[in-house]
């Protein structure tokens, strides 16, 4: 329907994977004494790497290895995992959940949560720098060692461009999301609202997703805010789903900075279509009654608190067994921005701020001061559980390198990357191993012919490389064990 390029709904940057959040180690493969290994090829979001740690056993230990075809992603794959690995003492669950979805679907984002951006892109950009002067490791569990000097530099930029953002950025993310829409739809954007309904009904609906409701997916269609977690003010750009994409403009390259990614699928892909929770599915008159979203705080709160239990944080309470509309409860006024300002800008002045400008203090108190500010977020350490992030031309260089061989307990492949797959895989996959490969059953701007094609593309591919298709029963995956000759 789109009168642009085939995928041009789905974007050339994926800030978010088109399927439910799935445990990598859950489809059959073996689990041996000793550490486990999983390779996560352009996973674009942390939605697989949190499931999969939320499965483990408490005697277990994971080793994620993350390649992506873009540092932008990179980095927001880092910022989502830092939100959802901080501590329960620096940042309490409803809150933690909110930041992460807000950041994690939301074009816009409330002034409150910028300012958690901005915290989080400087504790970042100064752990990759301390990584380039030092080669230690601020946060060991996030790992970027194997990332080139050049991609760390570009690391480093992207924090520092999301901690300087200000304001007037929110302009121009509404002025690139309604740019991508009228792109996508030509001639029809005047009747956007139908078209939007349309993909809803007839092909959302009809995929198995009932649970997204026409009012969140419209809302997100026409403005890109998914989750609405409170009545706040969504009107500050979110710095992390802005990217650069080069055109040919009269034979030169030109850089363009907007939001390049899905505005068609939707975000409630990950978490919000699927849930252990049955009762968030409950239908009454033939209408869900609960949404995506509750369905997605839900699934989020509940990996969280994995997350929190392996790291000996036991304290964190679990969720009612009724599951409640997180929206409706959590809603308060709309927070006042009269608070202190800084001199000649927008932010609000933060309580040590104020302290520091009211209370002289000597050269070592302030040193003391802003060691504490430091690491006043930390992270919690999930005993045993590591995240390594490689370069991004690394793939068909790991059959080459002997710490790579017959490692990969499982291998994860997005439906945007299957294409760099190879007969060098079998070299990284351990005996027994899965091959776990992304359909395009969610890429609404394809047909169910196009559909179809890729899916038997996808098992030529596999075949080619060594794998032959497992006995499992899931149309978003599909899901290939090694051949027992490899």
């Amino acid at each position: 329907m789109s009168t642009g390029r085939t995928l041009e709904g789905a974007g050339c940057v994926t800030w978010w994977g088109f399927g439910p959040a799935r445990d990598l180690l859950e489809a059959g493969v073996p689990r041996p004494q000793g550490e486990l290994n999983v390779l996560l090829v352009g996973s674009s979001d942390p939605r697989h790497i949190l499931k999969t740690i939320s499965g483990l056993k408490d005697t277990e230990s994971l080793h994620v290895w993350v390649t992506e075809n873009s540092m932008e992603v990179v980095a927001r794959q880092l910022l989502l995992l830092y939100v959802a690995l901080s501590s329960p003492e620096s940042m309490g669950m409803q809150e933690k959940t909110e930041v992460f979805l807000e950041l994690f679907g939301n074009s816009e984002i409330r002034s409150q949560t910028d300012d958690k951006l901005k915290d989080v892109a400087a504790r970042l950009a100064r752990s990759i720098s301390d990584s380039l002067d030092t080669d230690s490791h601020t946060y060991p569990c996030l790992d970027t060692s194997l990332l080139k000097f050049k991609e760390r530099d570009e690391l480093a930029r992207l924090f520092e461009r999301w901690k300087r953002s200000d304001s007037a950025h929110a302009l121009s993310m509404r002025k690139a999301w309604d740019g991508r829409v009228r792109q996508h739809l030509g001639t029809r954007y005047d009747a956007r609202a139908g078209c939007f309904d349309w993909d809803l009904s007839m092909k959302l609906h009809d995929r198995g997703c009932g649970v997204v409701s026409k009012q969140q997916y419209g809302r997100w269609r026409e403005s890109g805010v998914a989750f609405e977690m409170r009545e706040g003010v969504y009107s500050v750009a979110n710095q992390s789903l802005l990217s650069t994409r080069v055109f040919n403009r009269r034979g030169d390259k030109v850089g363009v900075r907007g939001y390049w990614g899905d505005i068609v699928s939707s975000p409630y892909l990950s978490f919000g279509i699927e849930t252990e929770h049955k009762e968030l599915l409950k239908m009454q008159n033939n209408r869900h009654v609960k949404t995506a979203q509750d369905v997605s705080v839900a699934n989020v709160q509940t990996l969280f608190n994995s997350l929190s239990s392996r790291g000996g944080h036991a304290h964190v309470p679990k969720l009612t067994e009724e599951p409640t509309d997180v929206a409706a409860e959590t809603r308060s006024p709309p927070v006042s921005r009269d608070g202190p300002r800084q001199a000649g800008g927008d932010q609000p002045v933060s309580a040590d701020v104020q302290k520091e400008a009211t209370e002289p203090e000597n050269g070592t108190r302030a040193e003391e001061k802003r060691n504490h500010a430091s690491h006043g977020i930390e992270l919690m350490n999930l005993n045993g559980v590591r995240v390594s992030f490689l370069s991004l031309d690394s793939l068909p260089k790991l059959s080459m390198k002997s710490r790579f061989c017959r490692l990969f307990s499982a291998i994860y492949c997005s439906a945007s990357m299957v294409h760099h797959l190879d007969s060098s895989l079998t070299q990284t996959a351990a005996p027994d191993s899965v091959l776990i490969v992304e359909l395009a059953k969610y890429l609404l701007d394809l047909s169910k012919e196009q559909e179809a094609a890729f899916a038997t593309r996808v098992h030529e591919i596999a075949k080619e490389v060594g794998f032959v298709p497992a006995h499992t029963r899931d149309d978003a995956y599909a899901v290939f064990t090694l051949e027992k000759d490899r």
